[in-house]
């Protein structure tokens, strides 16, 4: 009962292989035009290690904005709300040449929270933000 195909080859028991390898290139674009070519992703500049760990005085025009376990703002030690925030940067980095900035933030906040501030401080017009963390022992 077998089936005679092209004179005496017999029969065919091969897979044709054509209609999966057009099938697996189709996917294969599919997935590279869904991929992200390029990730919006904020620029790090990470600093490097000094050997002097004595304290030093911080300098009165550095603006430190550090928020808090329980998402406390402030500004060098003032208090301000998440409203005030954009305003108050906006008024200090108005009249200031250096447009640097450092934000001290509990590392129990979530990641969230900390780019919120860094989103609100670039809108006020602030240049570069460093990112001071706790000592770990």
């Amino acid at each position: 009962m077998g089936m005679s195909v092209g004179g005496k080859k017999g029969v065919m028991v091969n897979i044709n292989m054509t209609p999966y390898i057009d099938i697996l290139l189709v996917l294969l674009i599919i997935f590279m035009v869904i991929t992200p070519i390029a990730q919006m992703d904020l620029k790090v500049k990470v600093p490097q290690a000094s050997a002097d760990t004595g304290p030093s005085t911080p300098d009165p025009s550095v603006i430190v904005v550090s928020i808090s376990d329980t998402a406390q703002i402030a500004i060098n030690g003032l208090d301000q709300t998440l409203g005030q925030l954009g305003a108050e940067l906006q008024r200090i980095y108005s009249e200031r040449s250096n447009k640097n900035m450092f934000i001290s933030a509990s590392a129990k906040l979530p990641y969230g929270d900390v780019v919120r501030i860094i989103d609100i401080a670039k809108g006020a017009g602030v240049g570069d933000i460093g990112l001071i963390t706790e000592e770990i022992h």
